[in-house]
């Protein structure tokens, strides 16, 4: 644990990784002191409420459901991007809702998720060498010496776009368009539309009969029904700008990073005494972790202790992220080091970035590799006596082809059909819900297999 004192500016003297070298200095700090007058993009109260209630989750009395883009673009602004993949998280929530018997916490990875950390810092194409592509808030995506040079004036509207879609997205999650019959009518659809229908019907059913009940006790109206909270989430990659909006609460005096509810600290970047972990060690909202299969135990446990000194429920999420052929052998010490140590912690499953290949020329995951990652999650969990928490998946609500598999069977012959991430291969509407249904069977079996474990043990 630490006692070096902090401040917003304090990672300024620690080692920094992922960070990108803008020509002009002036013109950084002009941006930053501009973005630090803006309004704060959401507000410490309500990443208290959803502080508390991720250590619901850390309880095993809820689930989480972290979801979006890989990483977001200027160009794909628009209401329906937007609206589809919100959609797309109303229906996977309302199905792990039902599969868990438990609330879920949804959190998008939306309105910020605008950097992305690069394996190398140059790319080079044909001969030709420039800087990575680190998201639009950094560079832009074409190669070309113009684009790929990192631009101050890209945090402001990233601001602004980030301003926008939380707007829609308040707006979707308060007006009507979460009502938890409309988005049950959506899963019908789906279901109707899926091969595996019949597997699906079951739950299906069930939700419809709960809905009818509700309805028929009077309960159809209440805000439960009609509203969800929902909060935003994005990797803290750019220092600069998260530094440019963080704000003193003036309820409690506390710093809180005011571009997400929620933050996290990637798998390149959670080095002890980093700037990205010295950072998000200081401002008081719940913050995530990326664990990967290079994590040590003792290290681990040493970070929870630096990001969570008080060891406060809620406050530190751990996101796997193995590989479906790693997970079981190098998740299961980390969760037995955390727990024996005492760390109060909510473990969520990324079952996508361990399981990236290239076929046919594309950057893909198999969809049989994610949903094996995620039952080998929930496995080490159920043999080290500790709770799944939830799950963090990178998907959209639109109709892309970049992950195989599924119920659909895309294969790689249909990669190049709509192929339109500019980073990471997301999940399409339809996988992203079979993920949810799947996963629900998951929640139900292991639920129902704790409830009848003690009276199989009486008889």
């Amino acid at each position: 644990m630490t006692a070096r004192g902090w401040s917003p500016e304090s990672w300024r003297n620690m080692p920094i990784r992922q960070v990108p070298e803008y020509p002009d200095q002036a013109a950084l700090a002009a941006m930053e002191a501009k973005i630090a007058r803006f309004p704060p993009l959401v507000f410490a109260g309500e990443a208290r409420r959803l502080k508390a209630s991720l250590a619901r989750a850390g309880d095993g009395q809820a689930f989480v459901l972290q979801g979006g883009d890989c990483a977001e673009s200027f160009g794909d602004f628009t209401a329906n991007i937007i609206r589809d993949t919100f959609r797309v998280l109303l229906q996977m929530a309302v199905v792990l809702t039902f599969g868990g018997a438990l609330p879920v916490v949804k959190l998008g990875r939306m309105a910020g998720q605008f950097a992305k950390p690069r394996s190398s810092d140059n790319e080079t194409l044909a001969g030709v060498t420039l800087p990575s592509y680190r998201g639009d808030i950094i560079n832009g995506p074409d190669f070309s010496p113009a684009a790929r040079i990192p631009d101050p004036s890209r945090m402001e509207f990233a601001y602004m776009q980030s301003a926008g879609t939380l707007n829609l997205l308040r707006a979707f999650s308060t007006g009507g368009y979460a009502d938890l019959h409309q988005v049950h009518r959506w899963n019908l659809g789906f279901v109707e539309r899926s091969p595996l229908a019949e597997r699906y019907a079951d739950l299906a059913t069930r939700i419809d009969q709960t809905l009818s009940f509700m309805q028929a006790c009077g309960m159809s109206d209440l805000p439960q029904v009609r509203e969800t909270e929902f909060y935003t989430s994005h990797e803290s990659l750019l220092l600069p700008y998260e530094q440019s909006m963080t704000r003193v609460d003036s309820t409690s005096g506390d710093w809180y990073a005011c571009s997400a509810h929620f933050l996290w600290i990637g798998d390149r970047t959670r080095q002890p005494e980093g700037a990205h972990v010295e950072f998000l060690r200081g401002v008081r909202n719940p913050i995530g972790m990326k664990v990967g299969p290079s994590m040590d135990a003792d290290e681990l446990v040493r970070l929870t202790e630096i990001l969570n000194p008080t060891n406060e429920k809620g406050r530190l999420t751990l996101i796997s992220r193995m590989g479906a052929d790693k997970v079981e052998a190098k998740l299961a010490p980390l969760v037995r080091a955390v727990t024996r140590a005492g760390r109060n912690v909510v473990w969520i499953c990324d079952p996508m970035h361990g399981n990236t290949t290239t076929v046919a020329g594309y950057k893909t995951r198999p969809f049989d590799s994610i949903i094996s990652e995620v039952r080998g999650f929930f496995d080490v969990h159920e043999a080290e006596g500790s709770f799944a928490g939830g799950v963090h998946v990178e998907m959209t609500g639109s109709d892309v082809t970049e992950c195989l598999g599924g119920a659909h069977k895309l294969s790689e012959t249909d990669l190049s059909a709509n192929y339109a991430t500019s980073c990471d291969p997301r999940l399409n509407a339809e996988q992203s819900l079979e993920l949810a249904f799947l996963i629900a069977e998951e929640l139900k079996a292991r639920r129902v297999a704790g409830l009848t474990a003690p009276a199989q043990a009486a008889q």
